[in-house]
């Protein structure tokens, strides 16, 4: 039986929404292994665009929600839409959106704060058991969602690593092809374009990843 999976997406490009690259392969893997999926995204504006040939920030306001489209092919919804009883686990690829739109992560660090709609679909699926996958920097945030003693990884960046652990988060440094698994809490998170130096490098952790999301989603749940 093919399992449903749910995807934030936090706007389109690396420097200001997802992570195109980790995106698109989260999803290639997950439609390879029989994943029933839908991507999500908060209908937010967006922390600030950035013209991605050049690094500055541009004049000129975006929405997540409609970004986001970009990367769905338009087949996404509004994240108040979310009903979690309809799926099996849950993914957050990365991208500074996952630290500019679903939080304030790269203005705040330890202090920040989670997008109220993302907050409560992400602490609904581990309130339920339900496994969910963190990428790239988007672990950051394991923290606010699952509380003190969370384990996670963004490789070996030591700057963020110490703001994870400030928040609560035990830090596991780990290599771009590998995941690193909380398995109290269903949570897997691998480092992606933390560490990676190529696209092929980032498939290899993120087909892990969606590997063993599967795998937690077909367990039994514990009673």
């Amino acid at each position: 039986m093919s399992k449903k999976v749910a995807v934030i997406l936090s706007g389109c490009g690396v420097q200001d929404g997802a992570e195109i690259h980790e995106s698109v392969l989260t999803l290639l893997r997950l439609d390879q292994r029989g994943a029933q999926v839908k991507c999500f995204a908060p209908n937010i504006p967006q922390h600030h665009v950035v013209n991605h040939l050049t690094g500055e920030e541009m004049p000129e306001t975006r929405n997540v929600l409609v970004e986001s489209a970009r990367i769905a092919r338009g087949a996404i919804e509004d994240i108040r839409e979310a009903d979690i009883s309809e799926f099996d686990a849950l993914i957050i690829p990365g991208g500074f959106g996952a630290a500019k739109n679903l939080s304030n992560f790269a203005t705040e660090g330890s202090g920040c704060r989670v997008q109220a709609q993302v907050l409560a679909m992400a602490e609904a699926f581990a309130e339920a058991g339900k496994p969910i996958g963190l990428i790239c920097v988007a672990p950051a945030l394991a923290a606010k969602i699952y509380g003190p003693g969370v384990t996670c990884t963004i490789g070996n960046c030591a700057e963020t690593a110490a703001k994870i652990t400030k928040m609560g988060g035990q830090h596991q440094t780990c290599d771009v092809a590998d995941i690193v698994e909380d398995k109290d809490r269903k949570l897997v998170s691998t480092p992606a374009y933390m560490v990676a130096k190529s696209i092929s490098e980032v498939a290899t952790g993120i087909n892990k990843l969606v590997d063993r999301v599967l795998e937690l989603a077909m367990e039994e749940p514990q009673p």
